[in-house]
């Protein structure tokens, strides 16, 4: 793990799916969608989109979820400050919850509607420091962050600015062509 770097695997910030602090929800899932569109296409599609002020500096990012949480306020009512509450419920006992709070009762058009209304500036998260890493930081150190912290991907950051996203995605395919080049 120690000859590749966070940079060779990084997807520069230029390439990855952005809003401004001000966009609304609707205009977040249409630029993911256009990343889509637009990405190579051997390569995992982006998962989230980050948001940026108006000095171009990452300031939060929104995952896929986000944008179903902030659909669904009543979520809110559901989750503390230190995270879900998913840990050991069954599926009996969630389909109970969902049925109770009546998650999820408006119709699709109305949905839409919430989305065009929703800024992402208010459910976006913050960066914290454990989910950010160094461009020539090895992959190895990447990986123990993204394990340890339960993290989907990394700020790769350099001189306080983000310059790319280390995904998940991107690390463990490189474990699994070790994998498969060792067995060979």
């Amino acid at each position: 793990m120690k000859t590749k770097l966070v940079k060779d695997l990084m997807v520069p910030l230029s390439e990855y799916a952005t809003v401004s602090e001000d966009a609304t929800l609707s205009d977040a899932v249409a630029a993911l969608k256009r990343s889509h569109a637009d990405f190579d296409q051997e390569k995992f599609r982006h998962r989230a989109i980050l948001i940026i002020d108006a000095d171009q500096h990452v300031v939060g990012k929104v995952n896929m979820h986000a944008i179903l949480k902030a659909l669904e306020p009543k979520y809110d009512d559901m989750f503390s400050d230190t995270g879900p509450m998913h840990m050991g419920f069954t599926r009996k006992y969630q389909k109970a919850i969902f049925e109770s709070m009546k998650l999820w009762q408006d119709p699709m058009d109305q949905i839409c509607q919430k989305a065009a209304q929703i800024k992402v500036k208010t459910f976006m998260a913050t960066p914290k420091e454990s989910q950010m890493i160094e461009p020539d930081a090895p992959l190895g150190q990447a990986i123990h962050q993204l394990v340890l912290g339960h993290h989907q991907s990394l700020l790769v950051t350099k001189d306080d600015h983000v310059v790319g996203v280390l995904r998940l995605t991107d690390a463990v395919e490189v474990v699994c062509d070790a994998i498969i080049a060792c067995a060979l």
